[in-house]
C-alpha cells in the first residue's frame, strides 16, 4: 500500500469523526440535554434546587450579556467597609416609586464561590463604578483578592515598554 493512501484514510477518519461529533453535539446533544432537563424538573424536591442552579448558571454564562454589566464598589456590610459588586439591573418601577429615588440592583458575591451572595438595592449615587471588566471582577473574587487586575487610570496610556537590548552571542 502506498503511503499517500494512509494519509487519505487518516484525513477521512478525522473528517468523519468531526462530523459525527458535530452532529452529536448539536442535534443529539441538545436532545439529551432537553430530556435531562425535563426529567430533572419532574422530581419533586430536586426540581427546586435544579431550576435555581440552572438560573444561576444562566446568569453567569457568557451568553447572557445583561447579567452583569458594571463592576462597582458598594459600602457593605457597614459604612467604611467596601465590597465588590456587579450591577445586575437598573429599572425597578415599584421600588423607585416607593423610595422616591433611583436605586440599582447590585449583586455582591461571596468568596470563593461567586454563585452565592447578597442582592442589594443601592441608591445610584452611593456606588463607585470601576473600570474593571466583569471577568476581572469575578477572577478577583474567586481568587480571594490575590489576582489583581491591571489598572491604568482613565485617559492615560501605560508607559511603553523599552525595546529589548540585544547582546552579541558568544562574546
Amino acid at each position: 500500500m502506498y503511503w499517500y493512501w494512509s494519509l487519505v484514510a487518516l484525513g477521512l477518519a478525522i473528517v468523519l469523526i468531526g462530523l459525527v461529533g458535530l452532529l452529536a453535539r448539536n442535534y443529539f446533544g441538545n436532545r439529551i440535554i432537553k430530556w435531562v432537563d425535563t426529567n430533572m424538573l419532574r422530581v419533586p424536591l430536586l426540581n427546586k434546587i435544579y431550576s435555581a442552579t440552572k438560573q444561576i448558571n444562566d446568569a453567569f454564562s457568557s451568553s447572557n450579556k445583561n447579567a452583569f454589566r458594571t463592576v462597582v464598589l458598594v459600602e457593605f456590610p457597614r459604612p467604611g467597609v467596601y465590597a465588590l459588586g456587579f450591577i445586575t439591573s437598573e429599572q425597578h418601577a415599584e421600588v423607585q416609586a416607593k423610595l422616591g429615588e433611583k436605586v440599582v440592583c447590585v449583586f455582591v458575591p461571596t468568596t470563593p464561590n461567586p454563585t452565592g451572595g447578597f442582592l442589594l438595592l443601592v441608591p445610584e449615587e452611593k456606588l463607585t463604578k470601576l473600570d474593571m471588566s466583569v471577568a476581572d471582577g469575578i477572577k478577583y473574587i474567586i481568587s480571594l483578592g490575590s489576582i489583581l487586575p491591571e489598572y491604568t487610570p482613565a485617559g492615560r496610556n501605560p508607559a511603553p515598554m523599552p525595546p529589548p537590548r540585544l547582546e552579541p552571542v558568544g562574546s
